[in-house]
């Protein structure tokens, strides 16, 4: 099973992408992870996406899509994944696949998670109250000023990949503003 989710910044994405990996055994891609994960390995790709993701704006394509690729091709990929936050251009949705066709592999469904983003900002405030309180670390980019520039960003840059994807007969949407369990029941019944 081979799953994208799309939505702005806090639309729980990243936690349904975690439910759905428990259940079907199969990773969750999270472009921001991979990026932190670059970052903090210092690695060539983690030093340029660093200085990107400090002014709180999107990294380019062209590092995401290696990092994409290169996390595709490993072992627990195999069964398939659930990109969290990838594709978020079209011109990545086009890359990504040409990528996977050349992989000889394609996507079994795009899932939308429409939500207010009035309440997004609030949900942000949350997720960095529960972070605090669980003993984490605050993502440099959840503050109000960063998060209202994803949202910007994330409008301009992003949202066309619904009329991309709908144009391919895989978008699927989803009320995100709905309780948790109620978002991921309406995703299993797409995926039945």
């Amino acid at each position: 099973m081979r799953l994208i989710f799309l939505g702005p910044p806090g639309a729980g994405k990243g936690t349904q992408a975690k439910l759905l990996t428990e259940r079907y055994g199969i990773p969750q891609l999270s472009t921001g992870d991979m990026l932190r994960a670059a970052v903090a390995q210092a690695t060539d790709v983690g030093k340029r996406a660093k200085a990107v993701m400090d002014a709180g704006q999107l990294v380019s394509d062209e590092i995401v899509n290696e990092i994409v690729s290169d996390r595709i091709d490993q072992a627990d990929c195999a069964n398939g994944f659930i990109l969290d936050g990838y594709p978020r251009t079209v011109p990545q949705a086009i890359a990504l696949g040409k990528m996977l066709e050349g992989k000889g592999l394609k996507l079994d469904a795009v899932i939308e998670l429409k939500v207010d983003e009035t309440a997004l900002v609030k949900r942000m405030e949350n997720r960095v109250a529960e972070t605090i309180a669980a003993g984490g670390s605050v993502r440099s980019d959840d503050n109000p000023e960063a998060f209202k520039r994803r949202l910007t960003e994330y409008r301009e840059k992003t949202a066309p990949l619904s009329e991309h994807y709908a144009g391919t007969g895989q978008l699927r949407t989803v009320d995100g503003m709905a309780d948790v369990n109620t978002v991921t029941a309406e995703i299993e019944k797409i995926l039945a």
